[in-house]
């Protein structure tokens, strides 16, 4: 089947008290407007309309870089739902196939509930998305007769009989496309707050002689998001969904409520996350790594067998062969460690490759900035570097090498040689005593 995407994502979330449109708001370090479209994308659709409005500049640039091919167009008032889906009638304009309706402030909808609503179109003119609220509370209620959906009623707009009603309106809508604006053409804004309600699309469905129905959801699926605390809750949501997957895919979680994923971690079975490990977006943890508690992983790459920290920093462009050891407090960027490479304590490794099987000592510094630009520094297979040695790029150190500790290493070394890089050293007997005396009166003479 041919469908169309329209995601609303045109309000200011005034209660977010943010600069940033409410749709760019993050969870698990990507825009609610990205979990929204990423499920929307699973059906396939053969186009994307994108809705929006405040921020729309900042919102159109994110939409783009999530999908280049995505149709934004603005809808500068805000006049309710359906004239919100109305601004997409030109970007549809000849489409043939069916339309979802998506909000970009209510992310975690499953692909798989969409799938529902697709398919039951096959029995419906018009399908909505419902679910059965603990708490019905403000939502728009479902009439339902049997399978039919009726109407819906804003609960603004309800009876008592009406606000009764469990079963809530999540605002998600199925239906043909050319439909879909035919309905939209019709409504009136006579509602209670003079806007106009893409829920009167069933109604005015119903008094054609066409057919609505209902498919449900878990509540949870549902939540829109409007404020800070409502982002917390949503991001709480998300970690606790990706906590349950990685333990169902095999992972070892030691403290599972202390993980933190980004939306798109991936995670080897056999793998061993310790406690207070925080996921940026990018990482991918072959099967049977280790990842040591409060580490940082962002836009890298864990081979199978690889141990990293405690207290471990990989930055975006670390890649880690197998069998590597990436140790505490040793930060990693823009580089790529051999198997069996071991960088074990208080080392930073940025713009290198570091050779199969060598070893990093305690306190290296691969010094590729210059204030203007980056400079690369290669390590051979089965070097040595000595510890506190600085590796000022663009060097390059042999295969086999040794780089004796505190040497500062400004030119190439070539395989199985051994440098020195270091000022000879040189004891001056009283000297310290002395110095000693002359700060300590240079002090009293100041607190003067």
């Amino acid at each position: 089947m041919t469908l169309a995407l329209i995601v609303l994502a045109a309000g200011k979330g005034t209660r977010m008290n943010s600069d940033l449109p409410k749709v760019l708001h993050p969870i698990a370090h990507a825009p609610m407007l990205a979990h929204a479209m990423a499920a929307g994308a699973t059906l396939d659709p053969a186009r994307t309309v994108i809705v929006t409005g405040h921020g729309a500049e900042a919102v159109s640039a994110a939409a783009r870089e999530i999908d280049p091919d995505v149709h934004v167009v603005i809808q500068n008032d805000q006049n309710g739902t359906a004239h919100a889906v109305e601004q997409a009638r030109a970007a549809l304009q000849g489409f043939e196939g069916d339309a979802i309706v998506l909000y970009g402030d209510t992310p975690f909808v499953r692909p798989e509930t969409l799938e529902r609503m697709i398919a039951a179109r096959a029995g419906a003119d018009l399908v909505v998305l419902g679910f059965h609220a603990a708490d019905p509370g403000r939502y728009g209620r479902l009439v339902m007769q049997g399978d039919t959906l009726e109407r819906i009623v804003e609960y603004k707009d309800a009876s008592d009989d009406e606000r009764a009603i469990t079963l809530c309106n999540s605002g998600l809508v199925a239906c043909d496309c050319a439909l879909l604006f035919d309905l939209i053409a019709q409504v009136e804004n006579v509602n209670a707050a003079e806007e106009y309600y893409l829920t009167d699309i069933v109604a005015l469905a119903r008094a054609r002689g066409l057919s609505a129905t209902a498919v449900t959801c878990d509540e949870a699926e549902t939540l829109g998001i409007n404020s800070r605390t409502e982002l917390a809750a949503a991001d709480a949501v998300f970690q606790a969904r990706a906590r349950a997957e990685a333990l169902e895919n095999g992972v070892t979680l030691m403290a599972p409520e202390t993980v933190y994923f980004a939306h798109d971690t991936l995670i080897g079975r056999d793998s061993v996350i310790e406690p207070n490990v925080v996921f940026g977006p990018g990482v991918t943890v072959e099967s049977g790594a280790t990842i040591r508690a409060f580490s940082h992983l962002e836009g890298c790459h864990v081979s199978r067998g690889a141990i990293v920290g405690p207290y471990a920093r990989l930055r975006p462009g670390a890649e880690l062969a197998e069998e590597t050891r990436v140790g505490n407090f040793v930060e990693i960027k823009n580089a790529v460690i051999d198997e069996g490479a071991k960088v074990n304590h208080l080392s930073y490794i940025g713009d290198a490759h570091i050779g199969a099987a060598a070893n990093i000592g305690a306190g290296t510094i691969t010094c590729n900035y210059d204030g203007v630009g980056k400079h690369h520094t290669e390590i051979g297979a089965r070097a040595f570097i000595g510890s506190s040695t600085m590796l000022v790029a663009p060097v390059s150190i042999g295969a086999g090498a040794l780089t004796a500790s505190g040497s500062v290493i400004t030119r190439d070394v070539e395989p199985d040689a051994l440098a020195i890089g270091r000022a000879p050293q040189q004891n001056k007997p009283g000297r310290a005593a002395r110095l000693f005396e002359i700060l300590k009166k240079k002090k009293e003479k100041d607190a003067v």
